[in-house]
């Protein structure tokens, strides 16, 4: 079979503990991302701009997301609401600085959104669970009413509407109206795979690591050594700086003029939420699959029964895909928690000794 690792011999601790020790993984996730970066020389304008660019969005967030809740154990229901800072934040520092490259803008509005993330983050030093989760509800509705009701957020703007300026990276234009499909998916392209990349490694480390033991047993973890408060915190500042840079992507590359309604909690917190149970806490690739099943369903089931010869209403689609969503929580919440990842993991196990039983 071909995905054995015969003759793959490990001669030192780094090539042990890489973080794709056998070369028919490291060749498909290269390959994999090869094929990414192509996909806008045969893709049309609407998969590029509706549909892969969203999926590039909330893959990011789904990560920052998945990196508090999945390794470190803290719930969050304000990922719309960090997003939202970074979306707004960004077009701050790229209106009123002139001159302001906006690949550092989208990276400052990530370390903003991580100070605000670590302000928030506090009650997680004395509650857990539901009652954090609450906490970081809170902060989903004062964030976006603090920006509804204070100008300054959008330039004093009557409609309370923000929206991207052009601007170049390297001669190409990545935002504003005449920014191409193209450059806007290449860049949101790029900020994924570069902060996935980071992640991977991220959670291997000490860092990583003690996200792990604090969710786990924290009193353990306290008492071996690992400082709660510090954990914690840095656990809400890299997550929110994750997401902070996907709500600055979600307003440059992806729609261009929003309003707060776009980061509320039904269109955003939710979704990203789902994408990390359905494709498996603690696991980054798993964000990624997840994200990618909640932004394609709504158009497999738009697109699959007319092609069987079955017609659906508009509104009863959104149903269905109501339901089905809730049922998926429901399966991998009872039978495999994991999610997708743990299913990919399966497969890759058992793929490894084909044809021999497992």
């Amino acid at each position: 079979m071909f995905y054995r690792e015969a003759g793959q011999f490990k001669t030192s601790y780094q090539d042990d503990q890489a973080i794709f020790p056998i070369l028919q993984d490291k060749v498909a996730v290269l390959a994999l991302v090869a094929f990414a970066y192509v996909i806008p020389f045969f893709a049309n304008e609407y998969w590029l701009q509706a549909i892969l660019i969203q999926f590039l969005v909330f893959a990011l967030a789904a990560i920052g997301l998945n990196l508090l809740m999945g390794y470190a154990g803290q719930v969050s229901l304000g990922t719309g609401a960090f997003m939202a800072v970074g979306g707004y934040a960004c077009y701050k520092l790229t209106t009123n600085i002139e001159g302001m490259n906006v690949i550092v803008a989208i990276l400052l509005s990530g370390g903003i959104t991580a100070a605000v993330g670590i302000l928030f983050g506090l009650p997680s030093l004395r509650i857990k669970g539901f009652y954090l989760a609450v906490a970081t509800l809170a902060a989903q509705f004062f964030i976006l009413w603090l920006f509804n009701k204070v100008g300054w957020f959008v330039n004093d703007n009557p409609s309370g509407t923000v929206t991207a300026p052009p601007r170049e990276v390297f001669g190409v234009l990545v935002s504003g109206a005449q920014a191409t499909p193209e450059a806007r998916y290449w860049t949101c392209l790029t900020f994924l795979v570069i902060f996935a990349w980071i992640a991977t490694n991220l959670v291997r480390g000490r860092i990583g690591r003690s996200w792990m033991a604090i969710r786990d047993m924290d009193i353990a973890a306290e008492i071996i050594g690992i400082r709660p408060l510090r954990t914690k915190l840095t656990a809400f500042a890299i997550s929110s700086f994750y997401c902070g840079v996907a709500g600055a992507l979600m307003v440059f590359c992806w729609l261009g003029s929003v309003e707060t309604e776009a980061f509320d909690l039904f269109n955003v917190s939710f979704p990203v939420l789902f994408m990390i149970i359905i494709g498996g806490l603690g696991s980054i690739g798993g964000s990624i699959l997840g994200a990618a099943f909640i932004v394609l369903m709504p158009i497999f089931l738009v697109n699959f029964p007319p092609m069987i010869g079955i017609d659906i209403a508009t509104d009863f689609q959104k149903h269905i895909e109501e339901i089905i969503f809730g049922a998926l929580i429901i399966f991998f919440l009872i039978v495999e928690p994991e999610g997708f990842a743990r299913l990919w993991q399966i497969l890759r196990e058992k793929l490894r000794t084909w044809p021999f039983p497992y």
